[in-house]
């Protein structure tokens, strides 16, 4: 966790380098230039480029300020993982430690009708990959399509979910899998009486990772004409 004073610095150690990577590829993801960043935090682009290459402790002061412009809490950058060495705890994810990705997306578990959790051991890279768990009954909670760049696929591990492709509404479940093109309007529900799970990944990283079509448009051709760019 960050320290708690508010000119107190982080111990000059392998926690610098993680948090200088996690910035660059949060910010990556969000489709941020250094200067975006610089703007929207109130820290300069000379320090934060230092701070993404691990070259420099940050203040507590400096990581809030980064925290809020990049629209994650601040233990985003601090999420425990164990291990034995470096490596391990750079690389491996264990499954009490998997940060929450409704955080990263400004959404709680009521507005999204599921919870999501991030597999990979990071965001940064060609693709990320996560877990979904709905609970009974969510399609209730929303009702959009959405869109992205890329490639979206899933393998349901528990239970069934409705999958939407434009106006084709699809049962899949556990054991089923799927691959499509973001740019296909879809989104994936559980109508069902029981939970379910879902694995999934998508490329390339873009924080947020949808936009969502307005929900007035009447027709699949009506949203395609309106909706908007995954960026």
């Amino acid at each position: 966790m960050p320290p708690t004073a508010g000119n107190k610095r982080l111990t000059r150690d392998e926690g610098v380098a993680t948090f200088g990577a996690e910035v660059r590829e949060l910010r990556k993801a969000r489709q941020m230039t250094l200067a975006n960043l610089a703007e929207a935090s109130g820290v300069s682009i000379s320090h934060l480029s230092a701070i993404e290459r691990g070259t420099v402790n940050p203040t507590l002061g400096k990581i809030t300020r980064i925290a809020e412009a990049l629209g994650v809490p601040e233990e985003w950058f601090f999420s425990f993982r164990p291990g034995s060495g470096a490596l391990e705890r750079r690389y491996v994810v264990r499954s009490g430690h998997r940060r929450n990705l409704n955080l990263l997306y400004g959404e709680t578990v009521e507005e999204a009708g599921y919870s999501d959790a991030l597999l990979s051991s990071s965001i940064g890279g060609g693709f990320h990959m996560g877990l979904s768990d709905y609970p009974p009954y969510s399609e209730a909670v929303m009702d959009e399509l959405y869109s992205r760049e890329g490639e979206q696929h899933g393998f349901v591990l528990e239970g069934e979910l409705v999958l939407r492709l434009e106006d084709e509404e699809i049962t899949v479940r556990a054991g089923d899998s799927f691959s499509f093109p973001g740019e296909v309007l879809h989104s994936t529900r559980n109508k069902s009486a029981h939970p379910a799970r879902l694995i999934w990944a998508n490329s390339p990283v873009i924080i947020p990772k949808y936009a969502v079509l307005d929900k007035t448009e009447s027709t699949p051709e009506q949203a395609a004409r309106t909706k908007k760019s995954g960026t």
